[in-house]
């Protein structure tokens, strides 16, 4: 290729800071023309909690809930005739539950989005925005984008949706057919969302632990002031009242909140409130919820152990997981495509908690059943594929070596010569018959015989 001109270099020249300043005017423009749509400094797609849950232990629950969820990966796949996966789907719709979601949220922003929204309001919508044809009027379709959103109101086969609109930046209302939009209800809701649920009364307790709290901890300073005199009759009463005002401005007015008293009068300090069993019921109700929901203490500080982590699996995360499995498969999957042996499925790490000392019994076990390959495994560590056919084959390697491999340490006889040996590498002579010894020391006297035949002609 000829070396550009001088000029050509220029023409053709790209500079990171010239292109700001021409993209800076291009929004400039944009902005004057009002063309780049609703302004606003918050997102407006995010979700955000009721009020009661965003500060309390509720929203750490809910957020460790919604997080686990999202790292199991969900995907369109085809299987057999018996549900068994065979294949992935290079589809739309694989993209949006693998990669992103919508212009704003990536595959796994929005499976949590979906979970906290599911666990915080007791029902959730995810909405195809965007599909390769008009949903209203086809059935078979591809969806382009995938947005969460919340029921507004309910007709017989329709729904009325609160969904945000990424073209004008706002939260809008829109009617759909249900059999379109994945309605995914909280498998918890009896325990979670339903009025005066462990839950529900949990949160009531917790509200009123920050009003007390409030309270105790607000600018008051919580004493007494005997006075000197007894305080029968009105006048004696209205000489406290001023005696107190007169110590408050004294507080007021003093640079570090000093004030005079007389001799004769004393300041008793309330230093203890009264006493309630609050704090005992809000640890028997998150005791009850823990229970109920297959959740420990250790789940959260990061010390659970295997079982305990199995148990939280199988018994909050599946059934979640299996809600939005369910849904998506009956409404963005056609009948047809169904019995195609398309799905949407789920598939979890096995080994993301198994500790380092155990991964190499678990690769020798997996290997040696033919469960898995030395390079699939190889890809669980991240390490690079091996290029030897040996490490894509299945086989124990200990027992069943290839046949076409050179470093077999037995080699293996064929039906056309049983009676034949590979003289260049060892066999065992007691693993041999009294025939096949026989028939491999005369091909031992053979070989000799013909290189003292070559010794001597030389």
């Amino acid at each position: 290729m000829p070396n550009p001109t001088i000029r050509e270099r220029f023409s053709n020249a790209w500079n990171a800071f010239i292109a700001k300043e021409r993209q800076q005017d291009a929004e400039y423009e944009a902005f004057k023309n009002n063309s780049l749509g609703y302004l606003n400094t918050q997102r407006e797609d995010k979700t955000r909690l009721r009020i009661g849950s965003e500060r309390s232990i509720i929203a750490s629950i809910y957020n460790r809930i919604a997080v686990d969820v999202a790292a199991i990966n969900l995907q369109h796949s085809r299987v057999d005739q018996n549900g068994k996966y065979l294949e992935p789907i290079n589809s739309e719709l694989n993209q949006c539950l693998r990669l992103s979601a919508n212009i704003d949220q990536t595959a796994r922003e929005f499976m949590i989005d979906a979970v906290l929204s599911l666990l915080d309001e007791g029902l959730v919508t995810v909405v195809p925005v965007d599909t390769t044809v008009n949903i209203l009027d086809n059935n078979s379709y591809d969806v382009l984008s995938i947005r969460t959103g919340s029921v507004v109101q309910w007709y017989p086969e329709h729904v009325r949706v609160d969904c945000y609109n990424d073209r004008t930046g706002r939260h809008e209302e829109i009617t759909l057919p249900k059999s379109v939009v994945a309605i995914v209800e909280n498998p918890f809701y009896e325990v979670m969302n339903k009025p005066n649920s462990t839950l529900q009364r949990l949160k009531n307790k917790l509200a009123l632990l920050d009003a007390t709290d409030a309270k105790q901890n607000s600018n008051k300073l919580n004493i007494i002031v005997q006075m000197p005199y007894g305080l029968k009759g009105k006048n004696r009463e209205e000489r406290a009242k001023d005696r107190i005002k007169d110590i408050e401005m004294q507080l007021v007015d003093s640079k570090y909140g000093i004030a005079y008293m007389d001799a004769t009068e004393k300041i008793v300090q309330l230093g203890h409130p009264i006493e309630n069993k609050l704090l005992e019921e809000i640890q028997y109700l998150t005791d009850q919820l823990y229970a109920q929901l297959g959740l420990t203490p250790a789940v959260f500080d990061g010390t659970a152990n295997e079982q305990e982590m199995l148990n939280y699996y199988n018994r909050t995360l599946e059934p979640i997981l299996a809600a939005f499995i369910d849904e998506f498969n009956r409404k963005f999957l056609t009948r047809t495509a169904r019995t195609q042996g398309q799905a949407i499925n789920y598939f979890r790490d096995p080994f993301r908690l198994a500790p380092v000392e155990k991964l190499a019994a678990i690769a020798d076990s997996f290997t040696a059943n033919e469960i898995v390959s030395a390079n699939e495994f190889r890809a669980v560590l991240g390490f690079q594929p091996v290029d030897d056919a040996r490490a894509d084959a299945l086989l124990n390697k200990n027992i069943n070596p290839l046949k076409d491999d050179p470093s077999a340490s037995v080699p293996m006889a064929t039906n056309e010569d049983a009676g034949s040996f590979d003289l260049s590498s060892g066999v065992d002579i007691d693993s041999l018959s009294i025939e096949e010894a026989e028939e491999y020391m005369r091909q031992l006297d053979e070989l000799e015989k013909q290189l003292n035949e070559v010794s001597s002609d030389e």
